[in-house]
């Protein structure tokens, strides 16, 4: 009995004693907690990402916010936006499918989270692969995209910064697929903005992939990172990014109401600093925005590598090519005078004649930096799209000119035009297209500016209506034609200028950059 209460009255001492000690311990425990907190805090105050923004009106192209908007910022997994532009091209030409089944290998696997946690020898689906790198943003996930589709790594980052260069991206460089740090791996928001713009422009079908929230994969349900997709009404992407040295990015499309804006952020102390900053510019913009499409489709000028790529060609091989005879035909109402210097009329182009072009070799020039971020962009005036030539490319051997048809007189009838001398090549029912020729008319002296290579007719006019009224005073005398051309199976309509000395090409380029169009000059 004395040997029971003696051991039962040495475990009650102990559980007190123990007590005691956890009670002395916790006010020290709680002390270092408190110091802990105030730690992260402190760290969390001092951590300041640089900042920059902008908001782009989609439907008319105006920039209607930008802060430090052309300053360079690690683009971090906002790097991906690119790594999909990429694939949706192969989609588009038909190279790959959704069902297509990608490698893995041993340097995709060994990419930094975030990650699916992929094995070396694995395959992934190409839908598969897009919902992944949308959602968690897999870094292991566009590896294996770099390397099925540019063999490694590094030689897909040298066609990304090609592609962004083809799109206006100017200050945007690529080393990587991911977006993991890189000192040199920077861009720009602006140039994000533009991205993001194209990819809608470009592949509409397959940007729907941005709006997925959560996907499953193997079991788990993934959630999408960019956690305003169903908490702001009328966004539908695209995508979150966030490194050290970058701070918390992101590129938002908004549509509703018929407007649609794209809002970009670099620089977010936080996730929820982001999308609050975010969430700012879209209430503040998109009541304001326009409601009807004017501006055109941003599109790369794939045509500008070409043409470089040929003088390259010339100069190694000394020879030039030979060059491609185009047919044109089209008729033009007489030509107006271009409106007096500061005039706010809408411009009234001169009117085009009919022209045999000869494609060859072409010079470029090099042009002035983007402006300010401080610029102020309109929406373009509508001039009158019918005195705008369209050139088509012929691919057949230069054929003898066809005699002359001969003229008619104009009709009497109001609206009705005649048929006018030297304009049209023999429209002959037994002569084969591709043995037609223009008639040889005084050629253009000079230079040509490009303002585009759109893939409809309609755009390509519309976007020499926009750069006519951008730069009515370097423009109005100028000759605006469309040319076709075709390359495999794909046809597109550059959109030019003729007729210019090259201090004025290169004035009408450098005023018409400055209102974000696409300008290169070429030698005529």
């Amino acid at each position: 009995m004395r040997g029971g209460t003696f051991l039962q009255s040495g475990l009650c001492w102990g559980a007190l004693g123990l007590v005691a000690l956890a009670a002395a311990a916790f006010p020290t425990n709680n002390a270092e907690a408190r110091r802990h907190h105030r730690s992260q805090a402190a760290s969390a105050e001092s951590y300041q990402p640089s900042y920059s923004s902008i908001v782009v009106d989609a439907n008319s192209g105006a920039i209607m916010q930008a802060t430090n908007a052309d300053s360079p910022r690690h683009p971090a997994s906002l790097t991906k936006i690119m790594t999909l532009y990429l694939l949706f091209e192969r989609l588009e030409q038909g190279k790959i499918k959704l069902n297509t089944e990608l490698p893995v290998s041993a340097h995709a696997a060994a990419q930094a989270p975030s990650k699916l946690g992929l094995k070396p020898g694995e395959t992934i689906s190409v839908e598969t692969a897009i919902r992944a790198i949308v959602t968690k943003s897999a870094n292991d996930v566009a590896v294996i995209v770099a390397e099925a589709l540019g063999g490694d790594e590094p030689s897909f980052a040298r066609s990304m910064t090609a592609k962004a260069r083809a799109l206006g991206m100017v200050q945007t460089f690529y080393r990587n697929a991911s977006g993991l740090p890189d000192e040199q791996q920077i861009t720009t928001a602006r140039d994000q903005a533009i991205l993001g713009r194209a990819i809608q422009d470009r592949f509409p079908n397959y940007y729907r992939y941005f709006a997925t929230r959560t996907f499953e994969f193997r079991g788990h349900t993934i959630r999408n990172h960019n956690h305003l997709l169903g908490a702001i009404d009328g966004l539908d992407g695209i995508k979150t990014g966030y490194i050290h040295e970058s701070g918390f990015n992101i590129v938002t499309s908004i549509r509703r109401a018929n407007r649609h804006i794209i809002a970009v952020v670099f620089g977010g102390r936080s996730a929820e600093a982001r999308d609050a900053r975010v969430r700012s510019l879209i209430d503040n913009n998109i009541n304001i925005a326009a409601i009807k499409r004017t501006a055109p489709p941003v599109i790369e000028g794939w045509e500008t590598a070409q043409a470089r790529k040929e003088i390259r060609e010339e100069d190694r091989t000394g020879s030039a090519q030979v060059p491609v005879p185009v047919r044109v035909a089209a008729v033009s109402p007489p030509a107006s005078d271009a409106p007096l210097p500061g005039s706010t009329d809408p411009i009234k182009p001169t009117a085009v004649k009919t022209v045999t072009v000869h494609p060859g070799a072409m010079q470029t020039a090099a042009l002035s930096p983007l402006p300010s971020d401080s610029r102020q962009l309109s929406p373009a005036v509508g001039i009158n799209p019918a005195n705008i030539t369209t050139v088509a490319t012929v691919r057949s051997e230069e054929p003898s000119p066809i005699p002359l048809p001969v003229p008619q007189p104009a009709s009497n009838k109001p609206g009705v035009l005649g048929t006018l001398p030297a304009k049209v090549a023999s429209a002959d029912p037994t002569v084969p297209a591709s043995t037609i020729a223009a008639v040889a008319v005084k050629p253009r002296s000079g230079w040509i500016i490009q303002v585009g290579a759109l893939p409809d007719e309609k755009e390509a006019r519309q976007r020499l209506e926009t750069a006519q009224n951008k730069a009515k005073d370097l423009l109005g005398k100028a000759d605006p034609f469309t040319e076709r051309i075709e390359k495999g199976d794909k046809v597109l309509f550059r959109a030019r200028f003729a007729g210019l000395e090259k201090i004025q090409a290169e004035a009408a380029c450098k005023h018409l950059k400055r209102s974000d169009i696409p300008c290169m000059m070429l030698k005529n």
